[in-house]
């Protein structure tokens, strides 16, 4: 019957492929839905809330049976049924253990809950002390991620093997017959107007287009989305190397659980990832594959560079195109080049997609699920490479878009640290020593920095502001000096490379307004802070960033 119903769908909506996929499930209770052939929506929907009506049966069963109280199934276990029940639906490859699920793991809570009693104990008991010793841990840890970050990218410098560097000839050595099916996941989301222009982007990649699986990821209840691909499809002849995936609604709605669904029916050897407004290098298909021949075997994503098509717009996009110019162009190549473990971009990473699926691909409940990717892959003892070829993407040009956006890759980073941490001696054996380091100064760093520098700030309107025999209570001369020293280059530190990335992208103009960069530092805290908040009461929960709000002509490749 549902197979009839599918037919009657492609029939309907043309030639092209739609996949709308029901999933049975093996629970009593779901059975009968699935097979009238209700909307997986409405099936998978049941299958979560099953184990929690049974465990409420169960409670008021345990309430009554014998004049006393059994034993029920406590939320947890419910919350385990759910969890599976999304597993067995093929929105989910990853184990408990290596999932963004449960935001605090095992040991976590309490150390959390331990470490903040003790803080709160010893500024009651020796607050000046207290605060001189954090200071000093603070300062120190500071100083720590900014001298790994200036020598990563130093090392990207001095060594050729930073990123890969694949020539016009090497490119036009591959032969079109000789190319292997590269699937092309894009999920969209209320993305009417850059659907349109990503497909006509993907029409433009130099690859054969019968040799593309481009399969364009839209949510069930997204039908303005759905309507404006139909129609682009069907203009450009409804090609065969295009399927629409629907996907049905379910707990988390985000971009990994789309891409894990999409991943199910790919018929490529290599996967890529594309964000809707993304218009990547036409060659960048087959610089990747040239990459994968020429490193080593446990090289299994190679990442591309991103940039802004967009960057003059205004001044928030001044900034943001200087920060990618900085993190994509300088580094990103300089962890390939030290070996530490290398935090994927949400986009342009590039997959052997038979280790894709060993890995488990995406964690559904990890907000910046490519950066927790990048990490599994280190820890599985395979390597990301960078290849030089950039996708271009749009710049962020409103600040409340923006915070949405960067609040959640700050909370995701926050998700990866915690997750990829729960068991820190595995992990160190895993990694050894120096990428052990390299992931806490990265992840770790990442989010700390943003968190402290506010603080930081304040104390040093606090320090203009105290009398001085205050101020020499708090901040020893050595110590004083150490934070003096660390606010002051890590100040020009940032500035620095700031200016140096936009150099490499060769945006001359930009350089002096880097000067004016603790005016964009200000935003990054600020959606750091509210990471944090996210983070312990809706560690889930996607922001959805508006795209489209400057889409230039759609198959221009910036010069």
């Amino acid at each position: 019957m549902q197979r009839d119903r599918e037919s009657r769908i492609e029939r309907r909506d043309g030639d092209f492929r739609i996949e709308r996929r029901v999933v049975p499930d093996r629970s009593p209770s779901t059975t009968r839905q699935v097979r009238s052939g209700v909307p997986c929506r409405r099936a998978l929907a049941v299958a979560q809330q099953a184990p929690q009506r049974d465990a409420t049966r169960e409670d008021e069963r345990g309430a009554t049976r014998g004049g006393g109280r059994v034993p029920a199934r406590s939320r947890a276990d419910a919350r385990h049924a759910a969890f599976e029940a999304l597993r067995s639906n093929g929105f989910l490859f990853v184990g408990r253990e290596e999932s963004a699920y449960e935001t605090f793991w095992g040991w976590q809570k309490p150390a959390v809950a331990i470490v903040a009693i003790v803080l709160v104990v010893a500024l009651v008991v020796a607050p000046a002390t207290t605060l001189l010793m954090a200071n000093v841990a603070v300062t120190l840890l500071y100083l720590g991620i900014i001298a790994f970050r200036f020598y990563t990218i130093h090392r990207a410098e001095l060594t050729s093997a930073a990123e890969i560097d694949i020539s016009p000839g090497d490119v036009k050595s591959l032969a079109a017959s000789e190319l292997p099916v590269y699937t092309i996941l894009s999920p969209l989301y209320r993305e009417p107007e850059t659907v349109v222009q990503f497909l006509r982007a993907m029409r433009n990649l130099d690859y054969p287009f019968e040799r593309l699986d481009i399969r364009v990821l839209l949510e069930e209840d997204d039908r303005e989305t759905y309507q404006s691909a139909t129609a682009e499809i069907a203009r450009m002849g409804y090609p065969e190397s295009i399927t629409l995936v629907v996907v049905p609604e379910a707990h988390p709605k985000t971009k990994p659980k789309a891409c894990n669904h999409g991943l199910n029916g790919a018929r490529g050897d290599y996967v890529v990832i594309y964000d809707a407004e993304d218009l990547p290098e036409p060659d960048q298909l087959r610089k990747a594959l040239i990459a994968f021949q020429r490193l080593p075997p446990d090289t299994v994503c190679v990442q591309a560079k991103l940039n802004y098509f967009n960057p003059e717009q205004n001044l928030l996009t001044r900034f943001f195109t200087a920060e990618y110019s900085t993190w994509f162009d300088l580094f990103l190549p300089g962890l390939f080049a030290v070996g530490a473990p290398v935090p994927l971009g949400g986009t342009s990473n590039h997959f052997k997609a038979e280790a894709l699926r060993a890995l488990g691909a995406w964690d559904p409940f990890n907000v910046t699920e490519d950066a927790d990717l990048g990490m599994r892959i280190a820890r599985a003892g395979y390597r990301t490479a960078v290849i030089d070829s950039t996708t271009w993407e749009e710049a962020n040009s409103r600040v409340g878009n923006w915070i949405r956006q960067r609040s959640r890759w700050i909370k995701g980073y926050m998700q990866t640290w915690l997750v990829t941490m729960r068991h820190p001696v595995q992990l160190l054996r895993a990694l050894g020593l120096w990428r052990f380091v390299c992931f806490q100064a990265t992840i770790g760093g990442t989010a700390f920095v943003l968190l402290v520098n506010p603080i930081y700030w304040l104390a040093t309107a606090v320090y203009v502001l105290m009398p001085l025999h205050m101020i020499a209570a708090l901040f020893p001369p050595v110590i004083l000096a150490i934070s003096l020293i660390t606010a002051i280059i890590g100040n020009l530190t940032f500035i620095y490379l700031a200016m140096y990335g936009l150099v490499k992208r060769r945006r001359y103009g930009f350089v002096p307004l880097m000067f004016l960069s603790p005016v964009y530092w200000v935003l990054q805290s600020i959606a750091a802070w509210k990471a944090l908040y996210q983070l312990l009461v809706k560690p889930h929960y996607w922001e959805k960033t508006t795209h489209g709000l400057t889409i230039e002509a759609t198959t221009r490749t910036p010069s």
